[in-house]
């Protein structure tokens, strides 16, 4: 079976994809959405929002959804695991800046739920699940998508294809292009405990600095009160995905933490590699790439699902305008230099400037980037320009510039 255009084609019914087909769809402009899964994936990485996101999916009209099933974030902090607290930051700076100055945590399965959600009001807009993509074909005026289903192959058409498959995604692939970068030499391990560390006097979310185990704390809301502590930590190459993740590696990664007479519950744990990596090309012909299919970064920071979502509206909004005739596809190509460019110069340097400041070993750097952080702090101007790169809304503003 074959369908035919005019439909904008998208590979993935992760957040990214499902934010690029909302906004489509709120445009008037039919969609399809092809997902590997029989359903929504209970993916326990990212969730934490920056401004500028929240802005973006409020537009989307999902942002009252979120906020109430989420939690909000306005400080933040940056700890020494000797030392204790060095700088809690607080976002409300940033009040005429923007209508969000804060994070809102929420999963991102819950998101895609919500996305799923409003999408569904729009009778143009499908999503089919059970659809993996094996291949991807272009003609002049189209793309297709080549699925395996439940009940064999199937040929879907599309004037536009988006690649929003991830990492390992096969519409990248097609492209035949470099994914330039690297992998980190160790993986990181997600461990969720509904223990409240918060009465120990961590924020929401706190980075915690330490040259041989550094950690990411998030509060998310799960199913509701009491929420859990979702905690990353680094893993050696020496030790063992198993060992990572057996009770007795859990327990001595949590008490090493915080130390406590009792075993922590633990809900879930993950594991999974780190990669700093950016597409060289974003588009080729009828088949432009987003999210983790164009770029991978490492979460210290929470930049890398935001960037996504900073990926699709943008794309969003340039092929809608290509779609109506109100621009030529050269607007997809200034889709590519900004939301490239902002990738390379901000999310990609920031967060490996964010980690290797978590894990550096030299005492004498630390301390002074300790020195460094707190007269930072103690600067009302320079607070207010840190924690607009850190909020990502530099990151848009720049992007914004380029032609």
């Amino acid at each position: 079976m074959t369908t035919h255009p005019p439909q904008a084609i998208i590979v993935g019914a992760g957040p990214v994809g499902l934010t690029t087909a909302l906004a489509l769809a709120r445009q008037d402009i039919p969609v399809v959405v092809l997902e590997a899964e029989p359903a929504l994936t209970h993916d326990l990485r990212a969730a934490s929002y920056h401004p500028p996101t929240l802005e973006m999916l409020a537009s989307l009209g999902i942002g009252q959804t979120m906020h109430e099933r989420g939690y909000i974030v306005q400080r933040w902090q940056y700890r020494d695991r000797r030392e204790g607290l060095i700088v809690e930051w607080d976002l409300g700076v940033l009040a005429e800046d923007t209508e969000y100055p804060w994070r809102l945590h929420l999963e991102q399965h819950q998101l895609t739920r919500i996305l799923a959600d409003a999408l569904a009001a729009y009778p143009h807009a499908q999503v089919l699940f059970s659809h993996r993509v094996t291949a991807i074909e272009q003609m002049t005026d189209h793309a297709i998508a080549r699925c395996q289903c439940v009940d064999g192959e199937r040929l879907v058409s599309g004037a536009w294809l988006i690649g929003a498959d991830g990492g390992s995604g096969v519409v990248r692939k097609s492209l035949d292009t470099e994914f330039e970068g690297f992998t980190w030499p160790e993986r990181n391990v997600n461990i969720s405990t509904p223990y409240d560390i918060g009465q120990h006097g961590y924020t929401f979310n706190c980075y915690i600095a330490d040259p041989a185990e550094w950690a990411g704390l998030f509060k998310v809301p799960h199913l509701g009160p009491p929420g859990l502590w979702r905690i990353g930590f680094p893993v050696p190459d020496d030790e063992t995905d198993e060992q990572a993740l057996s009770d007795e590696g859990t327990q001595a990664r949590l008490t090493r933490l915080l130390p406590w007479e009792r075993e922590y519950p633990v809900a879930y744990r993950s594991i999974y590699r780190v990669h700093q990596r950016v597409a060289r090309d974003w588009r080729r012909g009828r088949v432009i790439l987003a999210g983790d299919a164009a770029h991978l970064n490492n979460p210290v920071g929470a930049m890398g699902l935001n960037g996504g979502v900073h990926d699709a509206i943008n794309l969003a909004d340039k092929l809608g305008r290509v779609w109506r005739g109100e621009a030529d596809v050269s607007a997809l190509d200034l889709y590519v230099r900004q939301r490239r460019t902002a990738n390379i110069e901000f999310i990609q340097a920031g967060s490996i400037r964010n980690k290797r400041t978590l894990e550096e070993r030299d005492p004498a750097v630390r301390e002074q980037r300790h020195a460094e952080m707190r007269a930072l702090a103690d600067d009302p101007v320079r607070t207010r320009a840190f924690l607009l790169g850190t909020s990502m809304i530099e990151s848009v503003r720049r992007a914004a510039t380029i032609t």
